[in-house]
């Protein structure tokens, strides 16, 4: 019997696969728990549907990615921070505070994972920092930190 998982099944298959199944395993284990459902001609299309709007969704995704980098090649973000007389700052400019900054700054709301730092920023001056935004889709920010 074709079924469609609804949940990924350990040793089975994952969540949206087609697969075929024993008929006593599907009525007395997959339905019941709701882990599947027949693969029927309605279910197909239903389930046809629900890939096209994923395709969709994540193609209006990669779009607005493509633009925020654009934008924010362009960029200087500009962070006042206290630091002693040597120029080394007290604490460092983590990749939470540079999300912050560009989203009061700039308007731009970038999640602080996306942002690369290899190190916290611990000294004054112009830097440049990676954002990646997942497949392949990246741009680069010059941050310079002056003294408050």
């Amino acid at each position: 019997m074709k079924v469609i998982l609804l949940q990924d099944v350990k040793n089975v298959g994952r969540k949206d696969e087609i697969i075929n199944a024993n008929d006593g395993y599907a009525r007395n284990y997959l339905f019941p728990k709701k882990l599947a459902i027949e693969a029927n001609k309605d279910n197909l299309l239903k389930l046809e549907a629900k890939k096209d709007s994923k395709a969709h969704k994540k193609e209006l995704e990669l779009e607005e990615y493509k633009k925020q980098a654009e934008i924010i090649n362009k960029l200087v973000l500009e962070l006042k921070v206290k630091a002693g007389e040597n120029g080394k700052i007290f604490g460092g400019v983590t990749s939470k505070e540079i999300s912050e900054e560009l989203n009061k700054q700039h308007k731009i709301q970038i999640d602080k994972k996306k942002i690369i730092l290899k190190e916290n920023i611990k000294n004054i001056g112009r830097f440049s920092v990676d954002i990646k935004f997942g497949d392949g889709i990246s741009a680069q920010l010059a941050v310079v930190v002056e003294a408050a």
